[in-house]
C-alpha cells in the first residue's frame, strides 16, 4: 500500500526551514567573530546564545511530532491493509492510466496472480470482455460508476479459460485536489451471488407458506369456535323439522287405514263416517298445510344457516359480489353469541338492509374476530356488554363493535394489528384474529381503527365502501 508522503514532505520541510534559521544564526556570530567585533555587549552575545537554543529546541520538537506521525501513519497504514485483505469481495484499484495499483487477497485467490504479478498491468489484460465495463469512462471522468453488477470473466493463471463470472461494479477515485485519480472496482463471483439468491428464494418460499399455513390455522380455530353457535343455530330448525315429521308419520297411518277401510267391502256411510271422527280426519287435514310449511320454512333456514357457513371457505378465486351487510353482521354476532361461554348483553343497531361489494364471507370473518375480541374484553366485568352498530354515510358503510372491558393502552394500541401481538394468556389466541381482519378490510380499500382508554373498553370501526373501485 502507499506511503502518505505529503505529510512526510511537510514535516521534512519545517525541519529544514528550522535547521536553516539555527545555520543563518551560526553564520551571524561568525561573522562578527571574523571582523573582530570583540567589543559588542555581554547581553547581545547572550541574546544570541537563547536564539540558538530556542531554535535547536523547536527542531527536536518537530523530530520527535515527525516520528509520532509516521508511527500513526504506520499503524493507520497497517488497519486499511489488514481490513482489504479481510475483504470476501474482490478490490482492484486502478490509476488513471488503467494500470492496477493494487488489489487484496480475495482477488489474488481468484486469479492466481499474486499481488506484484498483477501491480503496473493494464486492467485491460486482465479482463477478458473490457468493453462492456466502461472502463474508459470511469477512468476519464466522463462517467461516476460503470454499470451496476456488470458481468465480466478475469483471466486465470489456474485455468486458461479464465475464472468465473464476477458481478462487479467500480466508481472514480478522487484525489485530494479533487480531480480522478483512478477507479476502484469491487467485485464477487457470481456463482457466491446464485447461491445467496436460491437460499433467499428459498426462505421466502418458506415464510410465505409458513404465513399461508398460520393464516389457515387462525380461520380454522375461529370456525372450531364457531361450532357451539352454529349447533345452537341448527338445533331449532332441525328439531321442528323433526317434530313436524313425526307429526306427519302419526296423520300417516290414520290417513292409510282411513283409506284402506274405505275400499274395504262393506262399508257402509255410517261406518265411515263413525271411523272419521275417531281417526279424526277433518283435524288431520287441517293440520298438513301448517305442519308443510312449517317443514319448508325449517329446511330453508337450514339452507341458510350452511349457506352462511360456506362464505367461511375464503376461496381466493371468489369474486367480488353484493351482499348485504347487516345479514351478515346478525349472523356472525348470533353464532359468537351463542357459542361463548358466559351470558352477555349484546345490543344490536342495525338498519333493514345495506348492500356492498365485495366478499361476503371474509367481512364475516371480520365481525366474528370483532366480536370474539369484545366477548373476551368483557369477560370478567359486573355488567358485561357489547354494542354493534352498522350505518351508512355517504358512499361508505361504518360497523363498530364497542364494549365496556378492561380497555386497551395506548402502547398496545399501536401494536394491536401487528401479527402474533396478543394480550391474552399462553394457549388463549394467536395473535393473529385482528391481523387478519385488517389485512381483508384493506383488501376491501377501507380501513380498521381502534379507540379506547384503558379500563373504559374500547372501539374497533370498520369504514367499508359501498362500491369496490
Amino acid at each position: 500500500m502507499a506511503r502518505f508522503d505529503d505529510t512526510n514532505d511537510t514535516n521534512d520541510a519545517s525541519r529544514n526551514k528550522h535547521v536553516e534559521g539555527l545555520g543563518e544564526v551560526m553564520g551571524s556570530v561568525g561573522e562578527l567573530a571574523e571582523l573582530g567585533l570583540t567589543g559588542l555587549q555581554e547581553t547581545a552575545w547572550v541574546e544570541v546564545i537563547r536564539k540558538v537554543e530556542e531554535v535547536y529546541s523547536d527542531l527536536i520538537q518537530y523530530e520527535v511530532d515527525l516520528e509520532r506521525k509516521n508511527t500513526e501513519l504506520e499503524d493507520t497504514q497497517k488497519f486499511v491493509d489488514s481490513v482489504i485483505s479481510s475483504m470476501s469481495e474482490i478490490l482492484i484499484v486502478c490509476d488513471r492510466d488503467q494500470r492496477v495499483e493494487q488489489v487484496n487477497k480475495a482477488a489474488e485467490n481468484l486469479t492466481g496472480f499474486t499481488a506484484r504479478e498483477l501491480v503496473g498491468r493494464k486492467l485491460g489484460d486482465l479482463v477478458i470482455n473490457p468493453e462492456g465495463c466502461l472502463l474508459g469512462e470511469l477512468c476519464s471522468g466522463r462517467a461516476a460508476k460503470m454499470a451496476d453488477y456488470c458481468e465480466v470473466q478475469l483471466k486465470s493463471k489456474l485455468d486458461e479459460k479464465g475464472t468465473d463470472p464476477v458481478s462487479m461494479n467500480g466508481s472514480v477515485r478522487i484525489d485530494h485536489r479533487g480531480r480522478p485519480a483512478g477507479i476502484v472496482i469491487v467485485g464477487r463471483p457470481m456463482g457466491e451471488l446464485r447461491r445467496a439468491y436460491q437460499a433467499l428464494n428459498k426462505a421466502h418460499a418458506n415464510l410465505v407458506q409458513a404465513q399461508r399455513r398460520l393464516v389457515q390455522s387462525e380461520k380454522m380455530a375461529s370456525l372450531g369456535r364457531l361450532v357451539a353457535g352454529v349447533a345452537h343455530e341448527l338445533n331449532n330448525p332441525i328439531s321442528f323439522i323433526n317434530g313436524n315429521v313425526h307429526s306427519l308419520d302419526k296423520y300417516k297411518d290414520k290417513l292409510k287405514s282411513y283409506v284402506i277401510a274405505s275400499k274395504a267391502p262393506g262399508m257402509d256411510a255410517v261406518q265411515l263416517a263413525k271411523l272419521r271422527e275417531e281417526l279424526k280426519i277433518e283435524r288431520i287435514l287441517e293440520d298438513l298445510d301448517p305442519l308443510v310449511e312449517g317443514t319448508l320454512e325449517g329446511s330453508a333456514r337450514v339452507r341458510d344457516i350452511v349457506k352462511n357457513l360456506r362464505r367461511l371457505s375464503f376461496s381466493g378465486s371468489e369474486q367480488p359480489e353484493r351482499f348485504d351487510l347487516v345479514q351478515v353482521v346478525s349472523t356472525g354476532v348470533s353464532w359468537v353469541k351463542r357459542g361463548g361461554p358466559n351470558p352477555v348483553n349484546v345490543c344490536l343497531d342495525l338498519p333493514e338492509r345495506l348492500e356492498l361489494t365485495g366478499h361476503g364471507g371474509r367481512i364475516h370473518q371480520v365481525i366474528v374476530n370483532l366480536v370474539e375480541n369484545a366477548l373476551d374484553a368483557v369477560n370478567g366485568v359486573a355488567k358485561p356488554e357489547v354494542i354493534i352498530s352498522v350505518r351508512k354515510e355517504g358512499e361508505q358503510a361504518f360497523v363498530r363493535v364497542q364494549d365496556n372491558g378492561c380497555g386497551i393502552g395506548e402502547e398496545e394500541q399501536l401494536r394491536v394489528f401487528d401479527p402474533f401481538f396478543t394480550t391474552k394468556g399462553v394457549g388463549e389466541g394467536t395473535g393473529l384474529g385482528l391481523w387478519i381482519s385488517y389485512d381483508i378490510v384493506r383488501e376491501h380499500e377501507g380501513d380498521i381503527t381502534v379507540e379506547s382508554t384503558a379500563g373504559k373498553g374500547a372501539t374497533f370501526t370498520v369504514v367499508l365502501p359501498i362500491q369496490l373501485q
